[in-house]
């Protein structure tokens, strides 16, 4: 075994969690070893969804316009019975940009993973090393000292030694990282297993843009279209069922005849077949000194609320700004770290039980909850403000940390996402820096600017007729203090009143 490299952050697992934890710190200048086991991309497409909270994270890595291209907005969701009747659709408002992008998307995750390793092209910082896998973590020896890794080459068996400030475990749900601290997953009480298809077609099917939740306890399902050509199914699987039994498109036809009805079997070409077993688990803890777990290393999400594969990501924005400051030293210290998993875990948590609720809610309850389905949904869908929840893609408030101050302020702001509103300049807010920012209606004295630019802040002050003047106002608030990651650190009711708060923070 030799020694190979020092770098500030090692990342195990080249996914779309890890390059984008790269990405993410690389725009806050701070270097990075991506190490993946796959040669490349791996080719079979998972995830399908991302919601426009997500989709910010791609724009602060500059690859939204590129992901626009691949991705194709979703309309909202209709609930289907066995026989096809519609029992209700939730539309979603084309219009609404609160977050400046469409709130559903929808995509093929081999094409996205492509496009955020060409963006890791445009980054020195970032060095990927794919090919190698990772078969040892040995801890530092002393509080600041290194981790270090054995990495080995996938073609050659040579092992090489990295060592790392702090380590990334960005690698699945079988994650060596999370077994080498000591973490263990606890079971949210949710296990399914499930069908998953994938089918191209140069056919217009033509069917409502949306996707349909087949709610039928004997075989539940979901239909989307995912891209021009592609679209994808998940069924249920029954017992003593697999994938073995679906592996053609004929064996498939019964399962996915509503949808294409006219079309032969040789214009549907199977990309992929495959069962897979769903799962609700968060891990117990998320770090271990300068060892830190995200994605599915560290939360499994059923797939009902589409957010599996999204949560990972937000992972990566919450963690990568902190890091940065504490090795840039900028204000943070090591202890400040805590906050990620203070933050992130009940709110995975909390889409996890969300899921698991939304899939009992169109799936669950045997003939009772097919017979309650079928008489509710048609009623419940017009109790105003119902379809907004059912679509909306605003997902819960962060926990106060050390990084989020919910003391004697404004209930509403702290925790949460500041919108990524339109600007007088023409930029949305996300375009302001990647530092902090604070968001005012109020004008700033000098004692304001000589207090913000040595924080270091930038002072953005908006109408209290603009969108983010109301979004304020419904805070009961004139000035909030906005973390690299979009995230509410503190709100007042007066400017100073946050200066005061930015003292103690």
């Amino acid at each position: 075994m030799s020694t190979d490299t020092t770098a500030p952050v090692l990342i195990v697992g080249g996914g779309p969690t890890g390059i984008c934890a790269a990405l993410l710190l690389a725009v806050h200048g701070v270097a990075s070893v991506v190490l993946e086991r796959w040669p490349d991309i791996y080719p079979q497409p998972r995830a399908v969804h991302l919601d426009d909270e997500v989709y910010r994270i791609l724009g602060k890595v500059g690859v939204a316009e590129d992901f626009a291209a691949i991705s194709r907005p979703a309309r909202g969701l209709q609930v289907i019975d066995a026989g096809q009747q519609v029992l209700a659709r939730f539309e979603r408002n084309p219009d609404s940009k609160t977050n400046g992008y469409p709130q559903a998307n929808l995509f093929d995750q081999p094409e996205l993973e492509r496009i955020l390793r060409n963006r890791v092209a445009d980054f020195p910082a970032v060095t990927l090393r794919s090919g190698v896998e990772v078969v040892g973590l040995t801890p530092a020896t002393t509080p600041d000292g290194p981790v270090s890794l054995a990495v080995r080459e996938t073609g050659t068996g040579t092992i090489t030694q990295l060592r790392g400030r702090y380590v990334l475990g960005c690698d699945g749900a079988n994650s060596l990282v999370r077994r080498a601290i000591g973490s263990r997953m606890q079971d949210l009480g949710f296990e399914q297993r499930w069908l998953v298809v994938d089918v191209d077609t140069d056919t217009e099917l033509g069917h409502w843009d949306g996707v349909h939740q087949i709610a039928d306890r004997h075989r539940a399902g979901t239909y989307m279209r995912i891209g021009r050509t592609r679209h994808r199914w998940e069924f249920r699987l029954l017992p003593g069922e697999d994938s073995s039994q679906f592996a053609t498109i004929e064996a498939l036809g019964p399962l996915i005849s509503p949808w294409t009805r006219g079309v032969t079997a040789g214009d549907l070409r199977l990309v992929r077949c495959a069962d897979y077993t769903f799962r609700a688990q968060i891990a117990d803890r998320w770090r271990c000194g300068p060892v830190f777990l995200l994605g599915d290393a560290a939360h499994l999400t059923p797939p009902f609320v589409g957010q599996g594969m999204g949560a990972g990501l937000r992972d990566a924005y919450n963690l990568a700004w902190k890091l940065a400051n504490v090795i840039h030293r900028h204000g943070l210290t090591d202890a400040d770290l805590d906050s990620y998993q203070r933050e992130r875990k009940p709110h995975a948590r909390a889409m996890i039980r969300n899921a698991i609720l939304i899939g009992f809610a169109m799936t669950g309850g045997g003939l009772a909850g097919d017979i309650f389905r079928r008489l509710a949904l048609p009623r419940v869908k017009h109790i105003p403000g119902f379809g907004r929840r059912v679509v909306t893609s605003e997902t819960p408030r962060l926990r106060p940390s050390t990084l989020i101050h919910a003391r004697r302020i404004p209930v509403g702001l702290p925790g949460r996402l500041c919108p990524n509103a339109l600007l007088d300049s023409g930029q949305r807010l996300d375009q302001a820096g990647t530092g902090y920012v604070v968001v005012t209606t109020a004008r700033p004295d000098t004692a304001d600017e000589r207090y913000w630019a040595a924080f270091p802040a930038t002072v953005l002050q908006v109408g209290t007729d603009s969108d983010l003047g109301r979004w304020l106002a419904r805070g009961r608030a004139t000035a909030a203090l906005v973390r690299p990651d979009g995230t509410v650190r503190a709100a007042a009711h007066r400017l100073g009143r946050l200066r005061e708060i930015g003292d103690r923070a």
